[in-house]
């Protein structure tokens, strides 16, 4: 099928009242790979024989700070239209700024303590960004049901609880992380990399799974782990340049209890290209470790 395109508000507008529930909205910035396929195909499964998937593509400016990617972020609008068709999509709404932000914005959303630390830490106003574009994606497009991937997790434990504490009364779904065959997240940023920086890429997902297999032995374990890796990846060449690697509570993304659910999250530049990461961990009880 061929997806409306709708560049304004108006269009979204007369798009969004033909279509039929649930509606199901995957809110991206483009550049769509095999990841965003599974949001698509998860969406897809959501609304049913007789629902609507609606995607958008906007590069958010509210999220990026000074010295980040804005501008050479990749915008491939035709051909993300082109994925969405083949996904069943029936509307991509792809504003340009302007359209979103008639003017600057003097009301945001804050994201509370949850939003100062990890990606807020090192990429401060990123948080806030990030929920004030959601939310309004939300109020354009009305979504039944909005997707989201588990890669960007403090993104989605964001999102659950402004939906949760502000009574917008959209569910979440979650889509489990993509990876390449290397083991690397799927990623827009990934075209970035040369040989050489992917190589060095790789050795998230190698922390990851050395920290998740010495979860049950308690945080601490888990943690250096992770780090041991980690140390190892910043004597390579080139190097990894480690931002953090932390374990958060997947609700709340504070610091994660010494037990139960946790989220071992990782964040580190190889050249000029920033990567994140992540996998579900179980904490042991005190009494259960080794």
């Amino acid at each position: 099928m061929t997806p409306v395109l709708a560049g304004s508000r108006a269009a979204l507008a007369a798009a969004r009242g033909g279509l039929a529930s649930p509606v199901v909205l995957v809110p991206t910035m483009g550049a769509l790979h095999t990841g965003h396929r599974a949001l698509l195909g998860r969406a897809r499964e959501l609304a049913g024989a007789g629902g609507s998937v609606l995607v958008s593509v906007f590069v958010n400016p509210l999220q990026f700070g000074p010295g980040e990617d804005l501008d050479r972020y990749p915008r491939t609008l035709d051909e993300d239209v082109a994925v969405c068709g083949d996904e069943g999509v029936a509307v991509v709404f792809a504003p340009g700024p302007g359209e979103m932000y008639p003017a600057a914005p003097m009301v945001t959303i804050d994201p509370g303590a949850a939003g100062e630390r990890l990606e807020g830490e090192f990429r401060p106003g990123f948080c806030r960004g990030v929920l004030t574009v959601v939310v309004k994606l939300f109020g354009l497009t009305r979504p039944d049901i909005a997707v989201f991937g588990e890669k960007d997790a403090q993104q989605l434990a964001l999102v659950r609880r402004m939906v949760a504490d502000l009574d917008l009364g959209i569910d979440i779904a979650a889509v489990p992380t993509v990876r390449d065959s290397d083991g690397l997240a799927t990623s827009s940023r990934n075209h970035y990399l040369s040989a050489d920086e992917r190589e060095t890429a790789r050795f998230l997902w190698r922390a990851l799974r050395a920290g998740r297999d010495e979860a049950a032995s308690g945080a601490a374990k888990a943690l250096a782990a992770a780090r041991a890796v980690l140390d190892e990846a910043a004597c390579a060449e080139p190097p990894l340049r480690l931002d953090y690697v932390a374990l958060a509570d997947p609700r709340t993304f504070l610091e994660a209890a010494g037990h139960g659910p946790a989220v071992l999250a990782v964040a580190a530049r190889v050249g000029s290209t920033r990567l994140i990461d992540n996998v579900t961990v179980t904490l042991p009880p005190p009494q259960a470790r080794p």
